[in-house]
């Protein structure tokens, strides 16, 4: 093990002896000793008052070494046949649609570079649900949707009448441009565009299935949820607004896949810096287990070479303006402007040809790379874990896509491009299939389809699709809401109040009370919410490892592992993300639950429009209470500022209603409990697809 370049190092003769002692533990006790004595050192160092710096960041290299990386299961061979079929229907389904028309849009580049990413997961991780196992939740990356369809096109459960109408759902029978539940019930189960929204809704569905388990509710198991987002989503705030929240909730059932290709909609994501090493500080800073998969098996053995640490050094001296550009202008180009940095590493690569310095593959592009990344986050316990994969945009498209700037909007492949796909994945292709982008797949018998179907056999089954065939709830009787149907009496009590003991009455009922999830973004006691706190515990993974202030009160603040109530603190997109978790149990969970995200009216709808919007698009079941929105009128307009049912007629499914108006809901002592005249005829609507919106 050596040192990399320096030139900061005022002794290298004490560095080379301390790196010769961190080698020989490295031998004797393996990483975990050297981690350790390395932690110590530093904590010692500062206990003494030196000033350590954090750095958050570790060099640009892959985080498991080559010699660690377990052998791979699969038949490469196979798959990469397999992959190839579905990286050109992909790009004819959207070459066939903007023939038809170019407004139908779609992408060519997303899929191209994340190809391989899927395809680890498709073949060797991802189980599907079974009458034993619920299987697992993947979040896919919207714009990579071309693939998912080409996988499901061998797979046999869509047919050449589907990819031929992508885009185009007029009459029936197309695919959504996206990951959307509304429109394709049966196969998507998380819409994941707008972007930025996936990140965090999976989050928050980590968190409810580890809610679920503690409560008894489910059996305990070790399904994954998986989120695949891409290095430009990062910026989107939800994307990383919650990154801490799952590490203090120690959710290592959650891995983040960040396809990191350097480019968004309009060029470089960093083109000026590094954005794996910045996403890299981020998680880490966060508390996640960070896995960089940056390099492929091309690179190892110049790696190995690398004695002194150059080419190391230059990996990450490099900023990402120069890698895309490296990709697009070839191996020739690459040898001159990379390798050129350095006389050793002109060196290291003069036995290349141009060709081979160009095939230097990128990790994400890598199976067995990719397969040791994933294998690890699978077997990681106590964080979740991001791998963070190094790939191009546009892979493998040749100049009409690979590595350019206008990578995300390109639609088309010229023939040149085309010749280079062939080239790059060998997949035979007539003079016809290339002019008309037919869709093309082996035999069903052939090897490849006998692979396919025998892997996703022994995962379980296909993916994605999504079942919602659940128990109906039992509604509680009428008899349940006596006190709240006979009115207040001459006590004036508000709409906010009338809600709260209608809720009550739920969740004391033995059969639909423990399905009932209430959610509050820390606002309880402003709805008079507080007397649920000790009745049925604020839901916290481990428990209360405190005695609160308010002890020997009635109304006392009590966190508990099998507490009910979803308290999110000040943090509107978080709730609204554990009530689109809960309003999906039917479909996740295999039972229906009864979420009510009860919000201050005047802020909560601003912070999570886009939330609710998705909500609708997945199919939630459940109850959106906008609280003391007719009370405020002087606090910023209240009501009048626009918080009223129309706000949310666009969001699929909805169903708004102001409570003093369409529910009888009002000041009026003998009208304010008018809600309840018969609160079941919105619960047994439940096995429908609508979500309520309701002012108080």
């Amino acid at each position: 093990m050596t040192a990399p370049l320096n030139t900061s190092d005022t002794d290298p003769q004490e560095t080379r002896e301390w790196l010769e002692s961190i080698d020989s533990v490295l031998r004797a006790g393996g990483t975990d000793r050297a981690h350790f004595l390395l932690e110590r050192l530093i904590d010692h160092a500062r206990r003494s008052g030196a000033y350590l710096p954090y750095k958050p960041q570790t060099a640009y290299v892959n985080t498991i070494a080559t010699a660690q990386e377990p052998s791979y299961p699969g038949d490469r061979a196979i798959e990469k046949r397999l992959e190839a079929y579905m990286r050109w229907n992909a790009v004819a389904m959207v070459a066939q649609a903007n023939k038809v028309s170019s407004e139908y849009g779609g992408h060519l580049a997303s899929y191209a570079s994340s190809a391989t990413l899927y395809e680890v997961g498709f073949n060797h991780f991802w189980r599907g649900p079974t009458d034993k196992h619920t299987g697992d939740m993947v979040f896919m990356q919207g714009h990579s949707s071309p693939g998912v369809y080409a996988r499901a096109f061998l797979e046999g459960r869509l047919g050449e009448e589907h990819l031929g109408r992508f885009r185009q759902e007029v009459g029936g029978g197309g695919l959504s441009s996206y990951p959307h539940p509304w429109l394709m019930p049966d196969f998507w189960q998380f819409p994941t565009v707008s972007m930025g929204l996936g990140p965090m809704m999976a989050i928050y569905q980590a968190r409810f299935l580890r809610y679920m388990e503690n409560r008894g509710l489910t059996a305990p198991s070790d399904r994954k949820v998986w989120a695949f987002c891409g290095d430009g989503e990062m910026d989107e705030p939800e994307s990383m607004g919650a990154l801490t929240m799952p590490v203090r909730e120690g959710l290592d059932n959650l891995v983040f896949v960040v396809n990191c290709n350097l480019q968004r909609l309009d060029g470089p994501v960093r083109g000026n810096g590094k954005i794996i090493q910045e996403l890299e500080a981020a998680f880490l800073g966060a508390g996640w287990n960070v896995i960089k998969v940056l390099w492929g098996n091309r690179w190892d053995p110049l790696l190995a070479k690398d004695t002194n640490g150059v080419l190391r050094s230059v990996m990450e001296s490099t900023v990402d303006g120069e890698f895309q550009t490296f990709k697009a202008k070839g191996g020739a180009y690459t040898r001159e402007h990379f390798f050129g940095k350095h006389p050793e590493l002109k060196a290291l690569v003069a036995h290349l040809t141009d060709d081979d310095i160009w095939r230097l593959n990128r990790g994400g592009h890598d199976a067995q790379k990719v397969y040791a990344a994933y294998a690890a986050a699978v077997a990681h316990k106590g964080q979740p874990t991001v791998i963070l994969a190094h790939t191009v945009k546009g892979y493998g498209l040749g100049k009409a896509a690979e590595g350019q700037m206008v990578a995300h909007q390109q639609k088309k492949m010229d023939a040149e491009s085309i010749r280079r796909f062939q080239e790059v994945f060998r997949l035979p292709l007539s003079e016809e299939d290339i002019a008309k982008f037919n869709f093309v797949k082996p035999a069903a018998d052939s090897e490849e389809i006998q692979y396919l179907q025998s892997r996703r056999a022994a995962l379980g089954g296909y993916l994605p699709q999504r079942i919602t065939d659940v128990p109906a709830l039992q509604v509680p009787p009428l008899e349940t809401f006596k006190a709240l149907l006979e009115g207040s009496g001459d006590r004036e009590i508000s709409t906010t109040m009338a809600f709260v003991r209608m809720l009550t009455a739920l969740l004391k009922d033995k059969s639909i009370g423990p399905n009932i999830v209430p959610i509050v973004p820390d606002e309880a006691r402003t709805f008079g919410m507080e007397g649920l706190f000790r009745q049925i515990g604020i839901y916290s993974s481990v428990g209360q490892l405190y005695t609160p202030q308010d002890a020997e009160q009635l109304m006392s603040y009590k966190e508990d592992k099998k507490g009910q109530m979803l308290e999110e603190g000040i943090n509107e997109a978080g709730a609204i993300c554990s009530w689109i978790a809960a309003g999906t149990a039917y479909a996740n969970h295999g039972r229906s639950m009864v979420p009510f995200y009860i919000y201050y009216s005047m802020f909560g709808f601003q912070r999570v429009g886009d939330f609710i919007w998705a909500a609708g698009d997945i199919q939630a079941r459940g109850f959106l209470m906008g609280a003391t929105a007719l009370c405020a009128a002087g606090h910023a307009g209240g009501r009048r500022a626009g918080h009223f049912e129309g706000r949310l007629s666009d969001a699929p499914g909805c169903q708004g209603q102001a409570a003093n108006h369409a529910a009888g809901f009002g000041h009026h002592p003998a009208r304010s409990a008018g809600c309840c005249r018969d609160p079941r005829s919105r619960l047994q609507r439940r096995r429908r697809c609508v979500l309520h919106y309701q002012l108080q």
